[in-house]
């Protein structure tokens, strides 16, 4: 199973990490409440980014650029090694 890799297991727990660390800023900073800030940070993170919430003060809005440029490589590289780890035990069973 993909969960069972080490590496995908790293990044997966990066990837949360970084989700919990951008959610407790903006819960602090935009004052957001805590569910709030973890939607945002998960709908950023994964570039859905619906509209119905965004940064109004200028560290929250520094903060989301830095946090869009390190998160969706981090995503994207969590996701594709989920992915790929799939793929292979797929491969494996034929």
């Amino acid at each position: 199973m993909a969960f069972a890799d080490e590496w995908v297991r790293t990044l997966m727990t990066m990837t949360v990490t970084l989700i919990g660390i951008a959610s407790v800023f903006y819960w602090y900073f935009e004052g957001w409440t805590l569910l709030d800030s973890v939607y945002f940070s998960v709908i950023t993170i994964a570039t859905v980014g619906y509209g119905d919430f965004y940064p109004q003060t200028v560290p929250g809005k520094l903060f989301t650029i830095g946090y869009i440029f390190c998160g969706l490589g981090l995503f994207v590289a969590t996701a594709t090694s989920i992915a790929d780890r799939l793929v292979r035990a797929q491969r494996s069973d034929e």
